[in-house]
Parts: structure tokens; C-alpha cells; sequence
């Protein structure tokens, strides 16, 4: 590492501190020659396989700008849209690996984006997972439907054991 006031390249690690979130490092540095002080951080860079074999950086507006498309006329904000480019970076930076194919990327952005609007998740997926026919709309929207009644139980489930009894 190279030191910022004198571009010396012998630093010493005086204290290194994991980010809560585990997705960086913070580390206090000194120079060895003019003992200067200062604080680096490291973040680990999430890398996409594309499926022609090419490999690039992640990169979250890429992300979005395909969800944007499937959300578009629907009543998602740009914030909802910052959210879960977040909560996908989140879960890829979450799984401890440092490369990821394409496809991993948008099995990331399905679950979120499930929460955020069923339309635009049903766009998203007829895309992604290459609908051919009415059939796998149907299949996704039982699918879709499932899930939805298994997070209604499980509020009433949550409603029921908290409240007070008597």
C-alpha cells in the first residue's frame, strides 16, 4: 500500500476492523517513513460471468435498469427500485462468493422484486426464465399465489401468538 502524503510504499497495519455488514474491511495504516497516518478500505468486488464466458464487474444500475423495465406503469418508485438493488447486492455480497454467472444474479432479483410487485415480477420472470406458453404464466402465478397465502398464514400465525390472552 502506498502512503497517500509521501507515495512510500511501506505501510504498516496498525488496526483492521470487519464493516458490520461483513461486506468490508476498514484498516487504520502508518507510514514507515513519514508515519503518517490513515485509514484504507477494502471492499470485495462482486464479478458477473455473462453467459458468452466474459466476465465484468457488478454492477447495480445494470440491475435496476431491467427491473425498471418489467416495473414500468406500475406504482414502484425509484426508491423501491434503489431498495431492492440494495437487497440484491446484499444477498450475492451475503453468500461469500466473489463470482457469480448471470443467471445466479437474476435468481437474486426475483425474491425481491416478488415483494415489491407481482405484475412486474411476472414481466421480469416470463423474460428471464423464457416463458414459451400461457402454461408457464399459469405455473408461475400458482407458484406466485402459494406464496402469498403461505405469508398470510404465517402473519396470522405471528398475529395470533402475540397477542395477549385472557
Amino acid at each position: 500500500m502506498h502512503c497517500p502524503f509521501c507515495k512510500h510504499n511501506d505501510t504498516k497495519v496498525l488496526d483492521s476492523r470487519v464493516a458490520e455488514d461483513g461486506s468490508s474491511i476498514r484498516r487504520r495504516r502508518c507510514c514507515q517513513r513519514c508515519e503518517q497516518r490513515f485509514t484504507t478500505l477494502e471492499l470485495m468486488q462482486l464479478m458477473v460471468v455473462k453467459r458468452s464466458g466474459a466476465t465484468e464487474a457488478f454492477d447495480r444500475d445494470k440491475a435496476i435498469a431491467g427491473v425498471r423495465k418489467a416495473c414500468n406503469g406500475r406504482p414502484v418508485s425509484e426508491d423501491d427500485l434503489a431498495r431492492l438493488g440494495q437487497a440484491v447486492e446484499d444477498a450475492l455480497r451475503g453468500s461469500g462468493q466473489a463470482e457469480f454467472q448471470a443467471h445466479d444474479v437474476g435468481l437474486a432479483i426475483l425474491g425481491p422484486l416478488r415483494e415489491l410487485d407481482d405484475v412486474a415480477y411476472l414481466r421480469f420472470s416470463s423474460v428471464y426464465k423464457q416463458f414459451e406458453s400461457a402454461d408457464d404464466f399459469e405455473i408461475e402465478i400458482d407458484i406466485l399465489r402459494k406464496h402469498r397465502a403461505e405469508q398470510l398464514a404465517q402473519l396470522l400465525d405471528d398475529g395470533l401468538s402475540s397477542a395477549p390472552s385472557g
